[in-house]
């Protein structure tokens, strides 16, 4: 009995263990501990969340401050696609007019084009000089649009369940920007004016080459219905297939005096007089027929030799020789050629019948008296009234000059081949008619040729300069730019606190937290860059932003339609580069009458696209500038200001030192604060950066102006002010274990 006593003694005695380890002590207290645990937990969750919090607050306000610099350089690329669009339009209206000028047709756009290419031009330096200097301005504003907005966005972020109270500011690295230049283009400026002085000569030089190339053209085209284009009237063509049986190679016919060319002619000439003088034959039997006959072989036979191997043609682009022989048409032209002078006419010694009595010799005989000849030519061998034989061959001049008798049965005399082609070279219906027009329409058109010769010549001299200055204007507009390098253009580091007095239990009080805590002030810093993404942004941006432009592109005629097409394509070419700038080009050619019988208006026009394929415009660089965030080291590391420098020194030391207490404002905010404040005094609504005067003051004006972001409309400069001053304040505020993370 004494020992159970005992043992439920010990048992009574341990509160925390019994026999079974387990007490209903025990239990609550495990309890106790394990509720403890849970809200102390809890709460360090809740006060880490709600640190965290100003940490997202910081990474917003640097997104959205950097996002100012993603703006200002669209609208800096916006200003480059409008320097560069009117420097290209000014030079192609440049080019435009020399082209025009080398066709009289056009000749009154030409002037048009010239005035208004230099009209471009003076705007484009009015507009880069003007944009250069709003860009500057504005960007000198930038600091404060940056430190506006993040102040904005903190703000944004109070009034919230926790009490919160957020202030916020962000630097941007580096705090100055590069000056922004205007667009320099001293060779377009040069075009421009040697353009305009000798646009007048090219334009003279042209009008003479178009009338003497009109005359070659119509002369030439008279020869071509001579030759074929009358088929089926009388023509060589018809001729020569009617009175030869000629066809085929050796008589071609062509439709368009445009693939016809004198050689036909000649060559149709040579294959008719070759088969001719084989082929001809008597057109009877008398004596006459065949006098006739035998001439008309040997004229036929002259005719080939002068056309084979005295005739020929030969022309190139801006030149034209030829030679066709003219054939005799009567007496005295025949005189003139080797039909008079060649000695293959027989001659015969035919006798005399005498008239006087027999002679006497002395004894008084009488006795028969010598027979007296004459010498007589032929026409041919053959003929009947060459009794004698041949005794040998004569010419006609031969046959003049010793005063030869006519032959009284062929009649042979200079006359008789006088008079072979006389017929046929003075009525249509004869193959001489036509050839000797031809002849007559090929010398014509050889001097007019060589008239248009030296006007062509300085023309494509004086045009051929300009084009070669054009190389040189668009080279230097595609390489002189405007240029932005601006502050933030290396990141944005955003600085904001939550100030709000949050209770430190919030939901979790209970009675294992003091609730009687609250959360002092906390901060963060974030740091935002930009960076390059695959987008259309920036080209939707510049086609919106000329939408309006493009739309007054066809509300001109003549050389101020062409023009401000020829401007809404450049703008493309911004975008798209060398193709956008060569459709441009042919755009505005195909609005110009450039057809011209001399052909300079297609030599210009190929010209003209050369030069612009010789620029080498590449499309602009227009991908979307994101803003994202990244670590500040990184963003300080790139500035070699005081705030760069400060900056990463701090956070090195911060990392050796986790709870070494350094002053990252007093100095580094005022000067930024500084650098904010100076450049927006006067600032509206919006900024005007210029105004695009097209064409002088009488063309179209676009106003080129930008809104300012809301938040810097309502954060003016003694509000933001406020906002350097509180967040200065923070330093006196807060003990020296409190760090920036």
């Amino acid at each position: 009995m004494g020992r159970r006593c005992r043992g439920n003694a010990e048992r009574q005695g341990d509160l925390f263990r019994d026999e079974e380890g387990f007490t209903t002590v025990g239990m609550v207290l495990a309890l106790l501990l394990t509720l403890a645990l849970v809200f102390t937990s809890a709460q360090v969750y809740r006060v880490n969340s709600a640190s965290a919090e100003v940490q997202h607050v910081a990474d917003a306000a640097a997104l959205s401050a950097e996002t100012q610099v993603a703006e200002f350089m669209i609208i800096a690329r916006f200003c480059d696609a409008v320097v560069l669009s009117l420097s290209l339009s000014g030079i192609v209206a440049c080019g435009l007019g020399v082209a025009a000028a080398c066709v009289p047709a056009a000749a009154t756009i030409s002037a048009g084009l010239v005035d208004a290419g230099k009209s471009i031009l003076k705007t484009r330096d009015n507009f880069s000089r003007r944009s250069a200097a709003a860009l500057e301005k504005l960007q000198e504003a930038l600091p404060f649009f940056a430190a506006a907005c993040a102040a904005g966005v903190a703000a944004a972020n109070n009034g919230d369940s926790n009490g919160s109270h957020y202030v916020g500011v962000a630097l941007l690295v580096p705090a100055k920007g590069e000056p922004v230049r205007p667009a320099e283009g001293d060779a377009a400026s040069k075009l421009a004016d040697d353009t305009g002085d000798k646009a007048d000569e090219i334009r003279h030089n042209a009008q003479e080459a178009e009338d003497a190339s009109r005359r070659a053209n119509e002369a030439k085209e008279r020869a071509f219905q001579h030759d074929c284009g009358a088929n089926p009237g009388y023509c060589m063509y018809e001729r020569a297939g009617h009175l030869a049986g000629l066809s085929g190679s050796y008589n071609p016919l062509y439709s368009s005096v445009d693939t016809w060319s004198f050689s036909v002619a000649l060559e149709r000439a040579k294959h008719y007089y070759a088969d001719r003088r084989y082929n001809d034959s008597p057109t009877g039997y008398t004596v006459d027929d065949t006098v006739r006959w035998k001439l008309r072989q040997r004229f036929y036979e002259y005719a080939y030799q002068s056309i084979a191997y005295s005739g020929y043609v030969s022309e190139g682009d801006d030149w034209f020789s030829a030679y066709f022989p003219h054939l005799p048409r009567n007496t005295d032209e025949m005189r003139a050629t080797s039909l008079y002078t060649e000695a293959v006419y027989p001659i015969s010694f035919e006798p005399v019948e005498s008239e006087a009595p027999p002679s006497e010799d002395e004894a008084g005989e009488s006795e028969p008296a010598e027979p007296e000849t004459e010498m007589i030519m032929h026409a041919w061998e053959g003929c009947p009234g060459n009794t004698a034989g041949t005794a040998y061959y004569g010419s006609i001049s031969y046959m003049e000059s010793v005063g030869m008798k006519m032959c009284p049965v062929c009649e042979f005399r200079a006359l008789s081949l006088g008079r072979v082609a006389s017929a046929s070279t003075s009525i249509d219906n004869g193959f001489e008619y036509h050839y000797e027009a031809v002849a007559r329409e090929a010398e014509a058109y050889g001097e007019a040729i060589s008239r248009a010769t030296g006007p062509k010549q300085q023309v494509k001299e004086g045009a051929g300069g300009l084009f070669d200055e054009l190389v040189e204007a668009l080279k230097q507009a595609v390489d002189e730019r405007i240029q932005a390098q601006p502050p933030g253009r290396y990141g944005a580091i955003a600085f904001v606190a939550n100030v709000g007095a949050t209770s430190a239990a919030g939901p979790f009080g209970s009675g294992f937290v003091a609730t009687s805590a609250s959360l002092g002030p906390r901060a963060a810093i974030a740091s935002a860059t930009l960076i390059e993404e695959e987008s259309d942004e920036g080209r939707t941006v510049l086609n919106s932003l000329l939408d309006g432009v493009r739309a007054q592109g066809g509300i001109g005629v003549g050389a101020v339609g062409v023009v401000l097409d020829a401007w809404s394509n450049m703008l493309t070419a911004y975008a798209d580069g060398l193709d956008a700038l060569t459709s441009g080009v042919e755009s505005g050619l195909n609005a110009i009458p450039l057809a011209s019988v001399t052909g300079l208006g297609s030599w210009a026009s190929g010209k003209l696209k050369e030069a612009v394929d010789g620029a080498g415009l590449q499309p602009a660089e227009l991908k979307a500038l994101k803003p994202v965030l990244v670590n500040s080291a990184h963003v300080a590391a790139k500035d070699d200001g005081r705030l760069g420098q400060a900056l990463v020194a701090a956070k090195q030391r911060v990392v050796a030192h986790p709870l070494y207490s350094t002053d990252l404002f007093s100095a580094l905010l005022t000067d930024a604060e500084r650098q904010a404040i100076a450049q927006v005094q006067g600032l509206g609504d919006t900024v005007q950066i210029a105004s695009i005067e097209l064409l002088g003051p009488d063309g179209p004006s676009i106003p080129v102006e930008i809104p300012l972001p809301e938040q810097v409309k309502q954060y003016g400069v003694s509000t933001l002010q406020a906002v350097f001053d509180r967040v200065r304040a923070l330093y006196v505020e807060t003990t020296g274990v409190r760090i920036w993370e």
